[in-house]
C-alpha cells in the first residue's frame, strides 16, 4: 500500500465514523411481515430518566421527523423536547437533538409549586406540537413552558433549524372570560392545515385545582389564517362540569376533557376527538364547519375505548383523488380496564362514524400514540412501548402499510399523472 492509499484509507475510516454518529439506525425490533418497529429514544439516552408524549410527521420533503419530551422525572419535573429526523423513510435517523431553550429566566407554575408537584428551579418543557405545511414549504413548531405560556417556531429547511421562539401566550389569555385557566396545553402530536390554509392546533386548559393541577380541564383550539404570523383563540368545545359558569353559559359538559386530536373531514368540516375521563370511558367526538366555532355538542363513539390517555387520528386517503376515503385512528384498546396497553389502529371508510377494521402494533404495557402518513401512503405510529415500574421504556415507531392494517383485503391505489 503507498503512502496516499493509506492516508485515503484512514480518511475513509474517519468520515466512516463520522456517518455513523450522525445517522444512528435506532434499535430495531424483531418484525412481522407487513410491520416494521424501531425504537428511537430509551429510557436512560444521553442522561434522561426516560421518555413520553411522542409525535411523528412527514415534511413536505418527504422526512420522518419525531419528537418528544425527554424527562428527568413525571409531568412537573425538569423535560427539555427533542427530535430526530430520517432522509431515507426510516432506514437511518440522525442522532437525537434539543430544539427547546428557555427564553432567559423561566417563571415556574405557582400551582405546581403549591401543590407540591414540582421542585424549586425545575424547567419544564411540554406539549411538543408539529404540523406540516408543504405548501408554505414549513414546519411548524409550538411548545409550551411550565405549562403556562406558549411559544411559536418556524423551519423553512426541512427541520434542520427553527426560527427564534415567539411568545403566543396573549393568544390564550383571550380565554380567560370564558374560563380562568392556571394550566395550559397544546395538542400534543400534531396540528393539521386545512384546504383553506389554516393552521388548527387543539389544546386544553385547566383550572388547576384538581389531581395533578390537570384537572378540571376544558378544550378548544387556536388556529393561524397567516402561516403562523399571529394566532387567535376559538370557542370552548367542552368542558368540566365542576365549572358552574359554563355551566350556565351552555359549554357542554364533560368529565376533564384533555389531549384532543382534529381531522378535516371531506366536506371541509373539522372533527376533534376528545380525551375524557367520563363514565361512559368512550372517546368523544365534536365537529365544527370551520374548526373555530359553533362546535356540536359532543357525543360519544361507542367503537372507541377510552383508557384516559392520548389518541392520535390522522387521514390516510380522500376521494377524489382516491377511490375511498379512509381515516385512522390509535390508542391503546383496553376495553377491560384503564390500564394503558394494547396500542391499536383503527381504519374509518366512512369519515370516522364507523371503525371496521382494527390491527394490534403492541399487544404488552403501551400508551400515547401518534400516526403520520407518508407520500406513498406508509403509515408511522410512533408509540410510548413498555413500563419500567412508572417510567416508560421507550418511545418506538411503527412502520406499516394499509394492506397489512387491513390483512390483505384493502390497499392504496394512486391515480396515473
Amino acid at each position: 500500500m503507498t503512502v496516499g492509499e493509506e492516508k485515503m484509507t484512514r480518511l475513509s475510516i474517519f468520515f466512516l465514523a463520522v456517518v455513523s454518529l450522525s445517522t444512528s439506525p435506532g434499535r430495531f425490533l424483531a418484525d412481522e411481515p407487513g410491520l416494521k418497529k424501531v425504537n428511537l429514544f430509551e429510557a436512560g439516552m444521553y442522561g434522561y430518566r426516560h421518555y413520553r408524549i411522542p409525535g411523528v410527521i412527514v415534511s413536505p420533503k418527504g422526512t420522518i421527523i419525531v419528537f418528544c419530551e425527554a424527562r428527568s422525572g413525571g409531568d412537573w419535573s425538569t423535560i427539555d423536547i427533542r427530535m430526530r429526523r430520517s432522509l431515507d423513510r426510516g432506514k437511518t435517523w440522525e442522532m437525537s437533538r434539543k430544539i427547546s431553550k428557555a427564553p432567559g429566566k423561566v417563571q415556574q407554575n405557582e400551582v405546581a409549586l403549591a401543590k407540591g408537584l414540582a421542585k424549586p428551579g425545575e424547567v419544564t418543557m411540554n406539549n411538543p406540537v408539529m404540523i406540516p405545511d408543504a405548501k408554505a414549504g414549513a414546519i411548524h413548531f409550538l411548545h409550551c413552558i411550565e405549562y403556562a405560556r406558549c411559544y411559536y417556531r418556524k423551519s423553512l429547511d426541512d427541520g434542520k433549524t427553527f426560527s427564534k421562539a415567539v411568545d403566543i401566550t396573549d393568544t390564550f389569555e383571550l380565554f380567560r372570560k370564558d374560563y380562568d385557566w392556571k394550566v395550559l396545553a397544546t395538542g400534543p402530536g400534531h396540528g393539521i392545515r386545512t384546504r383553506s390554509g389554516r393552521l388548527i392546533v387543539p389544546v386544553w386548559m385547566s383550572a388547576g385545582s384538581g389531581g395533578h393541577a390537570h384537572r378540571p380541564s376544558a378544550v378548544s383550539v387556536i388556529y393561524s389564517d397567516n402561516s403562523g404570523d399571529s394566532w387567535k383563540r376559538g370557542e370552548l368545545v367542552a368542558a368540566d362540569p365542576s365549572t358552574r359558569a359554563l355551566r350556565a353559559a351552555g359549554i357542554p359538559e364533560i368529565r376533564n376533557p384533555g389531549e384532543t386530536v382534529a381531522v378535516q373531514l371531506q366536506n371541509g368540516h373539522i372533527l376533534l376527538n376528545l380525551r375524557n375521563e367520563s363514565a361512559r370511558r368512550r372517546r368523544a367526538v365534536s365537529i365544527s364547519a370551520d374548526g373555530v366555532s359553533g362546535w356540536s355538542r359532543y357525543h360519544f363513539d361507542e367503537a372507541l375505548v377510552e383508557p384516559i390517555c392520548m389518541g392520535s387520528m390522522v387521514r390516510l386517503s380522500e376521494k377524489p383523488r382516491h377511490r375511498k376515503n379512509r381515516i385512522l385512528f390509535a390508542n391503546p384498546h383496553n376495553p377491560a380496564s384503564r390500564a394503558r396497553q394494547n396500542v391499536s389502529v383503527r381504519l374509518s371508510y366512512d369519515e370516522a362514524k364507523t371503525w371496521p377494521v382494527m390491527k394490534t402494533i403492541e399487544a404488552g404495557a403501551s400508551g400515547y400514540t401518534d400516526l403520520a402518513v407518508g407520500p406513498d401512503g406508509t403509515i408511522y405510529c410512533f408509540y410510548e412501548r413498555g413500563k419500567t415500574g412508572r417510567l416508560t421504556k421507550s418511545l418506538c415507531l411503527a412502520t406499516f402499510s394499509l394492506e397489512w392494517l387491513s390483512g390483505g383485503a384493502d390497499r392504496l391505489i394512486f391515480p396515473s399523472k
